[in-house]
């Protein structure tokens, strides 16, 4: 038998690999046919057997490059069409797709409290006045429920969070006897929800899905011993923002600041923790850790004198990847529930129809109002806590069904981008205005890079006396920002932040914060001042009509929202604004105190016995070009009292 291994030669055959559909994978293997096989089948008449197989192969080919295509363009979130790989990117991003959206709606609560005397004043007894909590439910006409998004402290009032108080009364034997106590609240709809779940043996990674679709918010998750679960974006975070209300038993240092700061923001560890994922079924999993320790997280980092001990080689083998697995069984990932049963409350539901109309909310489905105060009148107590009620004098607004692929891919590439960080100065500054207002009231903020004192040079000594030969002189610091804040009162006038905002926005600005960034808390400055101007009217217009809409002018081109940190006034703009008003023929520059000529004179006010910052400030000396440049510190420019600190005069008509 001939050996015909022997014979046979190798030949390197070249492929084509750029034809990827039917037709061009039919091409090439007519040509690698012919090709590489000559003698053995010349035939490619469309009719013959051998093109069959051809066709055949090539249609394979091309299915099979399809799939391959399909699945490579299913992997990139802009081009993916399948909606569980749109939601498992758009997750693995970071970004919780939106199930449903609840509307929201202003909600008008009041309450009623006796009154007490305070000197020779009747005021609200503030007493009888509680705390509605946030878990507290109301309905519309058309049976939608909202849910109260924070709890309405009828006992304080700020800037943010303002109490109008009504005599209802008066005329009752002289004697005001009643006080309506009336504030605004958020709500929102969806419908409450609660399942349970029973644990035996831990699992690592363990998971539950709610049975409700159109999951919106986890409100609890807590276990039959009581212990709450916390949702966290990863498992490997440990630690959550919680907050208390603040109150001297609870914080001895801060408490004096409850009327301003109703709360504090704390920031704690936690070793129960769970993240939610959205299925492809519009279905929320719960997953949790893998920890089965009960020592706390601090207890289980490895001690260096024994890293490798586990090795087979024994401790003096520390070349061997130590198994980072072996983290799993701690704390490090969150405890796995074992033998309980969570019980997990939450919300569900959303629509364009829970957008219902003004005045359609009218009561309660569940309230839980709370009044503290200890030795109260019984009957009063329940008076008060009966006249509860509340009403929507706007519309809700933003109720909306499940997001589609498209919003979920716009908003899952925008949220990454984003990286939920703070890198740059505008976003240490759009934290600052987002900490919730129940935490502070963070009006205005600035900030900028800090400086640090470098000094060149020595102390000399010379014919036996010291000199002093240094200078100094301010270098930027690169591992440092400080940032300027300024708050409201009661009557929005500027006011430097309490302590216990300070403290709030410190842990609030803490989980966003660069390592190597450092966030210097400090107080703006306000420059207060008063405006003169004159004008010249329109020969027969009402001097005292066109005067009035002039002053009304110069009020809203100073309002306090309008202005920043920083920011220089314009004399220029103020100016031309006041020129628009209906009846003004031209500005003529005042007589008294204006050297310059200035068609608007701004002058310092400080006395602080008259409310003003006590900050003095040269406006002359500041003034270039027409235009009033705050300090080289961070300051603000308020005009604090605009029915006395603005004075126009109508000096002629034309």
């Amino acid at each position: 038998m001939p050996d015909y291994g022997t014979n046979i030669k190798e030949v390197s055959k070249e492929v084509n690999y750029l034809g990827r559909d039917f037709t061009d994978i039919r091409n090439n293997l007519i040509e690698f046919a012919k090709t590489y096989f000559p003698n053995q089948y010349n035939d490619f008449n469309e009719a013959s057997p051998g093109m069959m197989f051809v066709e055949m192969a090539s249609y394979v080919g091309d299915v099979l490059n399809y799939y391959v295509d399909n699945q490579f363009r299913e992997t990139l979130l802009q081009f993916a069409e399948e909606r569980k790989n749109v939601l498992a990117i758009a997750q693995s991003y970071g970004y919780k797709p939106k199930l449903a959206t609840p509307a929201t709606v202003q909600l008008t609560v009041s309450v009623e409290v006796p009154s007490k005397v305070v000197g020779s004043n009747f005021q609200p007894d503030l007493d009888y006045a509680g705390i509605l909590s946030a878990d507290s439910t109301v309905i519309s006409g058309n049976g939608t429920e909202f849910t109260l998004l924070d709890d309405v402290n009828f006992k304080a009032s700020s800037s943010l969070d303002s109490m109008k108080v009504d005599l209802l009364d008066p005329e009752s034997g002289n004697v005001p006897t009643l006080f309506r106590l009336t504030k605004k609240v958020l709500a929102q709809s969806g419908t409450r929800e609660s399942e349970e779940f029973t644990f035996t043996n831990a699992k690592e990674f363990d998971k539950i899905v709610l049975s409700k679709e159109k999951v919106t918010e986890i409100v609890s998750v807590n276990d039959s011993n009581g212990n709450k679960y916390y949702e966290v974006p990863f498992l490997a975070q440990d630690t959550i923002f919680e907050s208390e209300q603040n109150t001297a038993l609870n914080d001895p240092d801060l408490g004096e600041f409850e009327s301003d700061t109703p709360y504090l923001l704390k920031l704690i560890k936690t070793s129960r923790r769970f993240t939610t994922m959205v299925r492809d079924d519009n279905k929320i999993e719960l997953r949790f850790g893998a920890g089965i320790s009960d020592n706390a997280d601090e207890e289980i980092i490895p001690n260096p004198d024994n890293v490798g001990s586990s090795l087979g080689q024994g401790i003096s083998r520390l070349d061997e990847s130590f198994d980072p697995s072996n983290f799993l069984k701690t704390q490090t990932f969150g405890l796995a529930p074992s033998n309980t049963t969570l019980t997990v409350n939450y919300n569900f539901g959303g629509s364009v129809e829970d957008n219902v109309p003004s005045n359609n909310i009218t009561s309660f489905s569940r309230k839980t109002y709370t009044i503290s105060t200890e030795g109260l009148d019984g009957d009063k107590k329940t008076t008060s806590e009966n006249s509860l009620k509340v009403i929507n004098e706007t519309a809700a607004s933003g109720g909306s069904s499940t997001e589609t692929l498209t919003q979920i891919k716009e908003n899952a590439a925008a949220f990454f981008n984003a990286q939920n960080r703070a890198v740059t100065k505008a976003d240490y500054i759009t934290r600052a205005y987002s900490l919730p207002q129940k935490y502070g009231n963070i009006a205005k903020a600035y900030i900028v890079q800090d400086e640090q004192l470098e000094t060149e040079g020595q102390l000399q000594v010379i014919d036996g006396q010291v000199i002093d030969t240094r200078t100094a002189t301010k270098q930027p610091n690169p591992l440092a920002l400080n940032m300027y804040l300024l708050g409201y009162d009661a009557n929005k006038n500027l006011v430097r932040l309490n302590r216990a905002v300070k403290q709030n926005l410190k842990i609030y600005l803490s989980q966003y914060r660069l390592l190597t960034d450092a966030i210097n808390i400090k107080d703006g400055y306000v420059i207060n001042f008063g405006v003169k101007f004159n004008i010249i009217v329109k020969r027969g217009m009402n001097k005292n009509e066109v005067l009035f809409r002039a002053i009304q002018v110069v009020k809203e081109f100073f309002a306090p929202d309008s202005w920043q940190i920083n920011q220089p006034i314009v004399l220029g703009d103020l100016a031309y604004q006041i020129s628009l008003v209906d009846g003004v023929v031209s500005l003529v520059p005042p007589e008294v105190n204006n050297p310059n000529r200035d068609l608007i004179l701004i002058e310092n006010k400080f006395e602080t016995s008259q409310g003003y910052s006590g900050n003095v400030y040269d406006m002359r000396t500041a003034s270039q070009e027409g235009v009033i440049y705050p300090s080289l510190d961070p300051s603000i420019f308020e005009l604090k009292f605009p029915n006395s600190d603005i004075e126009g005069k109508v000096v002629g008509d034309r």
